[in-house]
């Protein structure tokens, strides 16, 4: 079986995480594995939005301990798991697609890293996400770094001391999903909401998401002169012009996906 598989469904790349006897967890195959299908996707012009989801009942229990565990493992084996996890979900946030979550069962530890890494986020009632390493006395540190990002300092400290699990309606509620829907509605409700956005430009989209992350963390001085500079050069593309020239004649605007 392939660790990861990628579905092409109009507009939308479903990314499966395909390890549902080992709750999806993220070894070192399975990111890799993810690693090159990003790789690809990010060239893939016909792709404008990625989702990705698990096998089996659990959408990712995070990462394999039984990988962690043992007398001859040195600080470069654990130096090497951590950095490509890293490197994949910095690749989510780099990536031209805007990238939805699709979550059921438990997203835990790195699984609950992997949501807040991506752009959005659907999931079923019954969904469950924890950073519960406190529990085991290994800090889930790299997962504090996309979480606290999403949900803010006090939920995310609550999160990791605590290890407990929230329910989908809390995540909610915190921000760490944008959507709760029924099990039945989940699927749906996800492609729905993908190809609400595989229906504009692009590269329209690719350029919001790179600008979005780039101007998020500055101050609102520096974030208002950066957005201003992009703004003003976005008006200039191709599909900028198209689109408000559409807008202005109440036709559909056809677009060329390029920067002019």
């Amino acid at each position: 079986m392939e660790p990861v598989l990628l579905e092409k469904d109009g507009p939308i790349g479903w990314l499966t995480l395909n390890r549902p006897d080992k709750r999806n967890v993220l070894s070192i195959n399975v990111m890799n594995d993810m690693l090159d299908k990003l790789k690809n996707i990010a060239q893939d012009q016909d792709i404008h939005v990625v989702v990705i989801k698990g096998n089996g009942p659990a959408f990712c229990a995070g990462h394999n301990l039984k990988d962690m565990v043992g007398p001859d493992l040195d600080i470069q084996h654990f130096y090497t798991i951590f950095s490509v996890c890293a490197k994949m979900m910095q690749t989510l946030k780099k990536l031209p697609q805007p990238v939805i979550a699709q979550v059921h069962g438990i997203a835990a530890a790195a699984g609950c890293q992997l949501v807040a890494a991506c752009d959005l986020a659907i999931a079923e009632t019954g969904a469950q996400f924890a950073t519960p390493g406190a529990k085991i006395g290994l800090f889930c540190t790299t997962p504090a770094v996309p979480l606290v990002r999403v949900i803010g300092r006090r939920r995310a400290m609550e999160m990791l001391l605590t290890g407990r699990f929230i329910s989908a309606d809390e995540a909610e509620r915190f921000g760490l999903v944008n959507q709760v829907v029924s099990p039945d509605k989940l699927s749906q409700e996800t492609r729905n909401l993908a190809m609400e956005m595989a229906q504009y430009s692009r590269y329209t989209l690719a350029f919001g998401k790179q600008t979005f992350y780039s101007q998020v963390d500055l101050n609102e001085p520096s974030a208002y002169e950066y957005a201003t500079h992009a703004i003003a050069m976005n008006c200039l593309d191709e599909d900028a012009q198209e689109g408000m020239q559409a807008f202005l004649k109440k036709r559909a605007p056809v677009w060329k996906n390029r920067q002019e």
